[in-house]
């Protein structure tokens, strides 16, 4: 072969080399390109897993655990990567059907402390097919204390409008009965007012209640006199306290204003007003307070009454809760008066709070956020609370409160 030959060869070969490596460092990249570069579809299920709310688990056909999400940890139906032995339970029964098996994984020991665990687990094991289940629960202990809740609520309305409703048709017998005695007749009658009048005040009340606790928001709110609310919620309480020979001091006019509505908080303030009044014996002391503290209106309510034991002044604002039933039914209290106060209180981004000592007197205070430019208004700001009582110096409002017309100081108000 001459030189030209081996030449040609060796071009040839040469571009051919070319060639074949374009075509290589381009199929090269066409690959990189088609190649995902996010997660695989594996690793998203077991992000989707892994951040569920609810508690996840996989069990094989012996009942063992596969895979788990720390929700199945902290809902407490698995432990040391053992399950349950109700979940188990399920997974076995849910292979044999190849359907879904509800079960309950609530803690076993329901009247011990759970601390941060939840109350009510319940879920469900679905089959996935080749001996495979899974467990999906969540926590339901909110559903179910709203459904006590509901249960406890019809309950107690029930028998609180069994009493009255009861009560009149027993006295309209006894008007039928006694319809020849004029002076009998009277004297069921005034009986029949005061067991309507009562029915309807707790008719309307559980309107009030309902309204409040419901989603009907609130009207728009206003700026609202405090000074106001106090006169108009001390009018509607003067008579009961005069039949009791109960006088009830307020402190001087503060000026304070705040953003609410009237009719419910003159509603609130009464209530609190009645109640000390009605739990207080006749000729005793009852005080009526305002100030500004830390960005809140309080009105303060402080009275010599009987007092709340400790243990029942977390269940006070329950409705129909009574700390004494005897002396409820004597005044006409429906129980729902304190129930109404602390839904105002939220529905207004306040709260109501109490100071009670048996046998000295109680002290309510309800709290509501002042209204924005009411700089002008007298406040306390300069007075702070004792440290070693969060209501500031409520003990002090009963024990001056006890002098009688003597003016009341609560921190720094007169």
């Amino acid at each position: 072969m001459t030189a030209l030959g081996y030449s040609a060869l060796l071009i040839g070969v040469l571009a051919l080399g070319l060639v074949a490596g374009y075509r290589l460092a381009a199929a090269n990249g066409r690959s990189r390109r088609t190649r995902p570069t996010g997660p695989t579809v594996a690793e998203l299920l077991q992000r989707l897993v892994h951040t569920s709310s609810n508690g996840i688990v996989v069990l094989n056909s012996f009942g063992d655990v596969v895979v788990h999400n720390p929700r199945a940890d902290e809902l407490g139906f698995v432990r040391d990567n053992r399950p349950d032995t109700r979940a188990r339970k399920a997974s076995e029964q849910a292979l044999k059907t190849g359907k879904p098996v509800p079960v309950d994984l609530s803690p076993l020991n329901r009247d011990e402390p759970h601390g941060r665990s939840p109350a009510a687990v319940l879920g469900e094991v679905r089959p996935l097919g080749d001996g495979f289940t899974v467990v999906d629960a969540a926590d339901e202990s909110e559903a179910v204390r709203l459904e006590e809740t509901r249960r406890d609520f019809v309950a107690n309305v029930s028998h609180e409008l069994k009493t009255p409703v009861g009560a009149l048709a027993l006295l309209a017998e006894a008007v039928l009965d006694a319809a020849d005695d004029p002076e009998e007749v009277r004297r069921f009658s005034n009986k029949i007012l005061h067991e309507s009048t009562r029915l309807g005040t707790l008719v309307s009340e559980l309107i009030a209640l309902s309204r409040l606790q419901g989603a009907e928001p609130l009207p728009e709110l206003s700026s609202v006199d405090v000074d106001d609310v106090v006169e108009e919620a001390l009018g509607r309480c003067r008579m009961a306290a005069e039949s009791a020979g109960i006088e009830i001091t307020l402190d001087e006019a503060s000026g304070l204003c705040l953003e609410g509505d009237r009719t419910l908080l003159v509603t609130a303030l009464s209530n609190l007003i009645d109640n000390a009044v009605s739990y207080s014996p006749d000729a005793s002391p009852v005080s009526v307070s305002r100030r500004f503290r830390d960005g809140y209106v309080e009105i303060a309510v402080t009275d010599r009454g009987i007092g709340i034991d400790p243990a029942d002044q977390e269940r006070v604002f329950e409705r129909f809760y009574r700390v004494d039933r005897a002396r409820s039914r004597a005044t006409g209290g429906t129980g729902l008066g304190l129930a109404i106060v602390k839904h105002v209180a939220a529905n207004h981004g306040g709260e109501v709070k109490v100071w009670s000592k048996p046998g000295t007197g109680s002290t309510f205070t309800l709290r509501v956020p002042r209204s924005p430019g009411n700089g002008a208004a007298r406040t306390t700001e300069s007075a702070p609370a004792r440290e070693d009582d969060p209501e500031g110096d409520t003990e002090d409002r009963a024990e001056r409160g006890a002098q009688g017309a003597r003016t009341v100081e609560t921190g720094g108000v007169r």
